[in-house]
Protein backbone atom coordinates (compact mmCIF):
# COMPACT_ATOMS: atom_id res chain seq x y z
CA UNK A 1 0.00 0.00 0.00
CA UNK A 2 1.34 3.34 -0.89
CA UNK A 3 0.89 7.04 -0.90
CA UNK A 4 0.88 7.93 -4.82
CA UNK A 5 3.36 10.60 -5.04
CA UNK A 6 4.64 11.80 -8.96
CA UNK A 7 7.52 14.39 -9.52
CA UNK A 8 5.91 14.52 -13.25
CA UNK A 9 2.92 16.50 -13.43
CA UNK A 10 2.16 15.19 -17.01
CA UNK A 11 1.47 11.65 -15.72
CA UNK A 12 -1.04 12.82 -13.02
CA UNK A 13 -4.91 13.11 -13.42
CA UNK A 14 -5.46 14.13 -10.09
CA UNK A 15 -3.43 14.91 -6.86
CA UNK A 16 -4.53 15.73 -3.48
CA UNK A 17 -2.36 17.21 -0.54
CA UNK A 18 -3.41 17.98 3.19
CA UNK A 19 -7.39 16.69 3.10
CA UNK A 20 -9.12 16.66 6.41
CA UNK A 21 -12.36 16.14 7.38
CA UNK A 22 -14.82 16.10 10.11
CA UNK A 23 -18.39 15.59 10.87
CA UNK A 24 -20.37 16.52 14.09
CA UNK A 25 -22.05 13.74 15.59
CA UNK A 26 -24.62 14.46 18.40
CA UNK A 27 -21.96 17.30 19.26
CA UNK A 28 -18.86 14.82 19.04
CA UNK A 29 -16.60 15.56 16.17
CA UNK A 30 -15.91 12.68 13.99
CA UNK A 31 -12.83 12.69 12.26
CA UNK A 32 -13.57 10.93 8.83
CA UNK A 33 -9.78 12.20 7.03
CA UNK A 34 -6.57 13.46 8.55
CA UNK A 35 -4.08 14.69 6.49
CA UNK A 36 -4.78 12.35 3.30
CA UNK A 37 -2.42 12.86 0.30
CA UNK A 38 -3.00 10.73 -2.84
CA UNK A 39 -2.19 11.00 -6.58
CA UNK A 40 -3.52 9.40 -9.65
CA UNK A 41 -1.34 8.24 -12.42
CA UNK A 42 -3.08 8.71 -15.94
CA UNK A 43 -3.76 5.41 -17.84
CA UNK A 44 -3.96 3.52 -14.27
CA UNK A 45 -6.34 1.89 -12.41
CA UNK A 46 -6.11 3.35 -8.69
CA UNK A 47 -8.51 1.62 -5.69
CA UNK A 48 -9.14 3.00 -2.88
CA UNK A 49 -9.39 0.50 -0.01
CA UNK A 50 -10.41 0.25 3.98
CA UNK A 51 -12.53 -1.17 6.46
CA UNK A 52 -16.27 0.31 6.45
CA UNK A 53 -15.51 3.46 7.97
CA UNK A 54 -12.37 4.09 7.37
CA UNK A 55 -13.05 7.75 4.96
CA UNK A 56 -12.81 6.18 1.88
CA UNK A 57 -16.53 7.11 0.32
CA UNK A 58 -15.77 10.66 2.01
CA UNK A 59 -12.69 10.57 -0.07
CA UNK A 60 -14.29 9.87 -2.71
CA UNK A 61 -16.65 12.27 -3.25
CA UNK A 62 -13.73 14.92 -2.69
CA UNK A 63 -12.19 13.69 -5.03
CA UNK A 64 -14.66 13.62 -7.78
CA UNK A 65 -15.07 17.13 -7.14
CA UNK A 66 -19.07 16.31 -5.22
CA UNK A 67 -18.17 17.53 -1.72
CA UNK A 68 -15.11 20.09 -0.45
CA UNK A 69 -12.67 18.66 2.25
CA UNK A 70 -12.43 21.34 5.59
CA UNK A 71 -8.52 22.33 4.58
CA UNK A 72 -6.47 20.58 1.60
CA UNK A 73 -5.94 21.01 -2.05
CA UNK A 74 -7.32 18.41 -5.01
CA UNK A 75 -6.07 19.28 -7.92
CA UNK A 76 -7.60 17.57 -11.78
CA UNK A 77 -5.79 18.43 -14.85
CA UNK A 78 -3.83 21.30 -12.83
CA UNK A 79 -6.78 23.06 -11.68
CA UNK A 80 -7.25 23.36 -7.97
CA UNK A 81 -10.87 22.77 -7.12
CA UNK A 82 -11.49 23.56 -3.26
CA UNK A 83 -11.21 27.27 -4.71
CA UNK A 84 -14.22 26.80 -7.26
CA UNK A 85 -18.22 28.21 -6.84
CA UNK A 86 -20.61 25.96 -7.26
CA UNK A 87 -20.86 26.89 -10.69
CA UNK A 88 -17.22 26.14 -11.57
CA UNK A 89 -16.99 22.43 -9.72
CA UNK A 90 -20.03 21.76 -11.97
CA UNK A 91 -18.73 22.61 -14.95
CA UNK A 92 -15.17 20.92 -13.89
CA UNK A 93 -17.15 17.88 -13.46
CA UNK A 94 -18.83 17.85 -16.37
CA UNK A 95 -15.68 18.21 -18.61
CA UNK A 96 -13.42 16.08 -16.33
CA UNK A 97 -14.93 13.18 -14.24
CA UNK A 98 -17.30 10.66 -15.19
CA UNK A 99 -18.71 8.49 -12.24
CA UNK A 100 -20.38 5.19 -11.91
CA UNK A 101 -22.59 4.37 -8.45
CA UNK A 102 -22.66 1.13 -7.27
CA UNK A 103 -26.38 0.36 -8.10
CA UNK A 104 -26.34 0.16 -11.48
CA UNK A 105 -30.13 1.52 -11.83
CA UNK A 106 -28.92 4.80 -10.25
CA UNK A 107 -26.22 5.29 -13.36
CA UNK A 108 -28.62 5.10 -16.79
CA UNK A 109 -31.90 6.41 -17.31
CA UNK A 110 -34.96 4.30 -18.16
CA UNK A 111 -36.04 5.67 -21.37
CA UNK A 112 -32.68 6.34 -23.26
CA UNK A 113 -31.03 3.33 -25.22
CA UNK A 114 -27.71 2.54 -25.22
CA UNK A 115 -26.28 4.86 -27.99
CA UNK A 116 -28.78 7.55 -26.73
CA UNK A 117 -26.56 7.46 -23.75
CA UNK A 118 -23.55 7.52 -25.16
CA UNK A 119 -24.94 10.60 -27.52
CA UNK A 120 -25.52 12.00 -24.13
CA UNK A 121 -22.16 11.98 -22.50
CA UNK A 122 -20.44 13.03 -25.42
CA UNK A 123 -22.57 16.41 -25.68
CA UNK A 124 -21.98 17.35 -22.48
CA UNK A 125 -18.68 17.00 -22.73
CA UNK A 126 -18.57 18.64 -26.18
CA UNK A 127 -17.47 15.57 -28.14
CA UNK A 128 -18.42 13.78 -31.05
CA UNK A 129 -17.36 10.56 -30.00
CA UNK A 130 -20.20 8.27 -30.52
CA UNK A 131 -18.70 5.88 -27.78
CA UNK A 132 -19.13 2.58 -30.26
CA UNK A 133 -15.52 1.80 -29.98
CA UNK A 134 -15.92 1.99 -26.25
CA UNK A 135 -18.75 -0.31 -26.23
CA UNK A 136 -16.76 -2.84 -28.02
CA UNK A 137 -13.48 -2.69 -25.70
CA UNK A 138 -16.02 -3.75 -22.87
CA UNK A 139 -17.78 -6.41 -24.95
CA UNK A 140 -21.40 -4.62 -25.12
CA UNK A 141 -21.66 -3.47 -29.12
CA UNK A 142 -24.30 -5.89 -29.39
CA UNK A 143 -26.32 -4.15 -27.04
CA UNK A 144 -26.25 -0.16 -28.64
CA UNK A 145 -30.24 -0.32 -29.55
CA UNK A 146 -31.54 -2.02 -25.88
CA UNK A 147 -32.55 0.13 -23.25
CA UNK A 148 -31.83 -0.69 -19.62
CA UNK A 149 -34.87 -2.64 -18.50
CA UNK A 150 -33.52 -5.19 -21.34
CA UNK A 151 -29.80 -5.69 -19.78
CA UNK A 152 -28.68 -7.42 -16.73
CA UNK A 153 -26.92 -5.86 -14.02
CA UNK A 154 -23.48 -6.50 -15.47
CA UNK A 155 -24.57 -4.95 -18.41
CA UNK A 156 -26.07 -2.14 -16.89
CA UNK A 157 -22.97 -1.14 -15.21
CA UNK A 158 -20.51 -1.66 -17.96
CA UNK A 159 -23.05 0.04 -20.12
CA UNK A 160 -22.43 2.71 -17.31
CA UNK A 161 -18.59 2.91 -17.69
CA UNK A 162 -18.86 3.65 -21.30
CA UNK A 163 -21.15 6.52 -20.37
CA UNK A 164 -18.95 7.93 -17.57
CA UNK A 165 -15.93 7.13 -20.00
CA UNK A 166 -17.05 8.43 -23.57
CA UNK A 167 -15.62 11.98 -24.14
CA UNK A 168 -12.16 10.73 -22.39
CA UNK A 169 -12.93 13.00 -18.80
CA UNK A 170 -9.77 13.12 -17.25
CA UNK A 171 -10.92 10.90 -14.21
CA UNK A 172 -13.34 8.15 -14.27
CA UNK A 173 -14.48 7.60 -10.79
CA UNK A 174 -16.65 4.67 -9.30
CA UNK A 175 -17.45 3.47 -6.18
CA UNK A 176 -17.90 -0.19 -5.24
CA UNK A 177 -19.03 -1.02 -8.91
CA UNK A 178 -19.51 -4.66 -8.51
CA UNK A 179 -20.94 -4.65 -4.39
CA UNK A 180 -24.60 -5.46 -6.06
CA UNK A 181 -22.88 -8.25 -8.84
CA UNK A 182 -23.02 -11.79 -8.72
CA UNK A 183 -19.45 -13.05 -9.51
CA UNK A 184 -19.66 -13.64 -12.80
CA UNK A 185 -20.84 -10.10 -13.61
CA UNK A 186 -18.73 -8.78 -11.05
CA UNK A 187 -15.37 -10.17 -13.37
CA UNK A 188 -17.37 -8.85 -16.21
CA UNK A 189 -17.12 -5.48 -14.78
CA UNK A 190 -13.38 -6.26 -13.15
CA UNK A 191 -12.31 -6.84 -16.80
CA UNK A 192 -14.00 -3.68 -18.24
CA UNK A 193 -12.08 -1.66 -15.86
CA UNK A 194 -8.90 -3.23 -17.04
CA UNK A 195 -9.48 -2.76 -20.42
CA UNK A 196 -10.59 0.98 -19.71
CA UNK A 197 -7.56 1.38 -18.21
CA UNK A 198 -5.34 -0.24 -21.06
CA UNK A 199 -6.85 2.02 -23.91
CA UNK A 200 -5.54 4.96 -22.02
CA UNK A 201 -8.63 5.92 -19.65
CA UNK A 202 -7.76 6.96 -15.50
CA UNK A 203 -9.48 4.92 -13.16
CA UNK A 204 -9.99 5.49 -9.82
CA UNK A 205 -12.36 3.26 -7.77
CA UNK A 206 -13.02 2.63 -3.94
CA UNK A 207 -13.95 -0.78 -3.12
CA UNK A 208 -14.10 -3.98 -0.85
CA UNK A 209 -13.34 -6.24 -3.96
CA UNK A 210 -10.17 -7.96 -3.99
CA UNK A 211 -10.56 -8.86 -7.43
CA UNK A 212 -11.45 -5.01 -8.44
CA UNK A 213 -8.18 -4.47 -6.51
CA UNK A 214 -6.19 -7.48 -8.23
CA UNK A 215 -6.09 -5.07 -11.29
CA UNK A 216 -4.84 -2.11 -9.60
CA UNK A 217 -1.48 -0.62 -10.44
CA UNK A 218 -1.86 1.11 -7.09
CA UNK A 219 -4.10 0.28 -3.96
CA UNK A 220 -4.01 3.34 -1.22
CA UNK A 221 -5.31 2.03 1.52
CA UNK A 222 -7.43 3.84 4.21
CA UNK A 223 -7.53 3.47 8.25
CA UNK A 224 -9.06 5.40 10.82
CA UNK A 225 -8.99 8.19 7.94
CA UNK A 226 -5.65 8.10 7.08
CA UNK A 227 -3.76 6.44 4.57
CA UNK A 228 -1.51 3.63 5.49
CA UNK A 229 2.21 3.49 3.88
CA UNK A 230 4.68 0.21 4.19
CA UNK A 231 7.38 0.75 7.26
Amino acid sequence: MTRADSSDDDSVALRCQGITHEYHVSGQSVHALTDVAVSVERGQVTALVGPSGSGKSTLLRILACQARPQAGTVEIAGIETTVLSARQRRTLRRAHIGYVYQDPADNLLDYLTVAEHLTLGARLRGSDDDGRKLLGVLGMDDRIGHYPRQLSGGEQQRVALAFAAVGEPTLLVTDEPTAQLDRGSARLVVGALRRLADHGHTVLVATHDPDVSGVAERVVELVDGRVECPQ
